[in-house]
C-alpha cells in the first residue's frame, strides 16, 4: 500500500537515496533539503519526488504540520569530532541544533496529524554512537545518545495512539558524512589543545572511521524496509553483526 513519506536530509547521502528507492516503490515521497539549492538540484534530477527546501533549525519546521504523513524519516544531521576538553562550545550547540532539537521539532509539527487519525510511523536516525562512544566522537555521541532517549520515551508514550516509532542505528557508510566528520576537528585541534597529547589517538579513529565503510545501499534498503513493515523492533542496527560487535 502507497504511503506519504517525509524524509528530512534528502539533498544527499541516506536521505537521498531512501527519497529515490521509496518513490521507485511507489510511496508518496516529501523530500526535504536544509538548503534551496539541494532542493532545485534534486527537483531537476528526481521529478517523481516532492521536494521541499526545510531547514529543521529554522522556522521552515512549521511547513511540516500541513502535511498528512504517514511515516516520517528523521534522516537529517550533522557531525563533528574533537576531544571533549577542546571542543568549541559554539560546536556542540550547533550540533544538537541540529541532531537533537531540530529533529524533536518536526518531529513535533507532524504528530498532531498523525495523532488524530490514529496510525503514523516516525524513523529517527540514530547511530552506533548512540549506543556507544569513542575517543574524538564524544560530541556527537552526546547527540545521539540523545535521540535514543527521545526515541524510547516517544515509543512508549506513543504506541497507545497508534504511532511506531523506531531507531535506525548504522555503522559506518560511505557517504561523505563520516569523512567529514572525522576531519572536522582538524580545522580547529592542534598543539596547544588540552589533550594534545592523545593527538596519536584521534589519528588513529579518524582513519579506523574513515576506513572499511559500508554500502549505503544496506542502509537505504532497511529505510524502505522500517516504512513498509507492519511492525518495526526499537532498534535496527546495520549491519545486524553490530549487535555482535557490542556485546550482544
Amino acid at each position: 500500500m502507497s504511503k506519504t513519506v517525509m524524509i528530512t536530509g534528502a539533498g544527499s547521502g541516506f536521505g537521498k537515496g531512501a527519497s529515490l528507492a521509496l518513490a521507485q516503490r511507489g510511496h508518496a515521497v516529501i523530500a526535504t533539503t536544509e538548503t534551496e539549492e539541494q532542493a532545485a538540484s534534486l527537483r531537476a534530477e528526481a521529478p517523481q519526488l516532492t521536494v521541499e527546501k526545510l531547514d529543521i533549525t529554522t522556522g521552515d519546521v512549521a511547513k511540516a504540520s500541513g502535511w498528512d504523513l504517514d511515516v516520517l524519516i528523521n534522516n537529517a544531521g550533522a557531525g563533528q569530532t574533537g576531544p571533549m576538553a577542546d571542543i568549541p562550545i559554539d560546536r556542540v550547540r550547533r550540533l544538537f541544533d541540529v541532531n537533537v532539537f531540530g529533529t524533536l521539532a518536526v518531529t513535533q509539527a507532524v504528530l498532531p496529524r498523525m495523532v488524530a487519525k490514529g496510525k503514523g510511523r516516525v524513523i529517527i536516525m540514530s547511530s552506533i554512537a548512540g549506543v556507544m562512544s569513542a575517543p574524538a566522537f564524544g560530541p556527537y555521541s552526546m547527540t545521539k545518545h540523545a535521540l535514543e532517549a527521545m526515541g524510547k520515551s516517544m515509543r512508549n508514550e506513543l504506541s497507545g495512539q497508534g504511532i511506531d516509532v523506531c531507531l535506525l542505528n548504522p555503522g559506518p557508510f560511505l557517504t561523505g558524512f563520516n569523512d567529514r566528520m572525522a576531519d572536522s576537528m582538524w580545522e580547529w585541534f592542534g598543539d596547544d589543545a588540552v589533550n594534545a597529547g592523545s593527538t596519536p589517538l584521534f589519528e588513529m579513529m579518524r582513519d579506523f572511521v574513515k576506513n572499511d565503510q559500508g554500502d549505503p545501499a544496506e542502509v537505504v534498503d532497511k529505510m524502505v524496509e522500517l516504512t513498509e513493515a507492519e511492525t518495526t523492533e526499537e532498534h535496527n542496527f546495520v549491519p545486524p553483526e553490530l549487535v555482535a560487535f557490542l556485546g550482544g
